[in-house]
């Protein structure tokens, strides 16, 4: 016998519910020197654990200022990224995170990224994640630090993080080629208090000597980079420890 009206609806009401529990929450770009990743939480039924993911992204439309024509030639030279493009890698998965640094390497545009979910032959809507332009929004890492004792001192070497991206030859490109960095180093002296970090620099050189320090003494640098312009500071480096002779 054929279904009833009212076990349509019912069947419909499911679906609906169905579609609402597993619709994906919290969806937001993460991105570290410009590595960039989408993550997203799943909906809140329970059976939303075994559900598969679909992400997309677009270029956000209308960023360029000035005459209307100009935007036009734009829109047309970007050959419709305005409109949402599927990420082969991250379709019909069942993982929460999707690196999408390759989509957005133009990293003075604004992105979206968008995530469905299907359970059971049942999809959700898409759920959206806030406007991100990488250049304004990605966190620069730590310098690498490496230390080297002399005779009452200490040379610190400090290396600029690194981007995803490459020059024609292979090599990566640094973070200051993005970025008016800056450098802070500071150093512990493990002898009075190993969480206290004395700022001893703050500039643009990579190479540091550090004097009048106390020979038999365990000391420790570690470094930041800080971007003055938006004015943000990475994390601290790991720690690097010598003892001075």
């Amino acid at each position: 016998s054929k279904p009833s009206h009212f076990q349509i609806t019912l069947l419909v009401l499911e679906n609906q519910d169905l579609q609402d529990s597993i619709k994906p929450q919290k969806v937001e770009f993460h991105s570290l020197n410009f590595n960039t990743t989408l993550h997203w939480q799943p909906g809140w039924a329970r059976e939303a654990r075994d559900a598969l993911y679909f992400v997309q992204y677009k270029v956000f439309q209308g960023t360029s200022e000035g005459h209307w024509f100009t935007s036009f030639l734009l829109s047309l030279h970007r050959y419709g990224q305005s409109t949402w493009q599927n990420k082969d890698d991250c379709w019909g998965i069942p993982s929460r995170v999707c690196d999408l640094t390759h989509e957005t390497s133009d990293i003075q545009e604004p992105y979206y990224g968008r995530v469905r979910a299907t359970l059971a032959g049942v999809y959700s809507s898409w759920s959206l994640s806030c406007r991100f332009t990488p250049w304004r929004e990605t966190m620069v890492g730590p310098p690498m630090v490496t230390v080297v004792h002399s005779n009452k001192s200490i040379i610190v070497k400090l290396q600029a993080p690194q981007s995803p991206y490459k020059r024609k030859r292979g090599s990566k490109i640094t973070m200051t080629n993005y970025y008016d960095l800056l450098y802070q180093v500071f150093i512990i002296n493990n002898l009075l208090d190993e969480q206290h970090r004395v700022l001893v620099y703050e500039g643009k050189d990579k190479v540091i000597k550090i004097q009048d320090l106390r020979p038999g003494v365990s000391y420790c640098i570690v470094a930041k980079t800080y971007v003055p312009m938006l004015d943000r500071s990475s994390a601290y480096s790991s720690r690097q420890c010598t003892v001075l002779q």
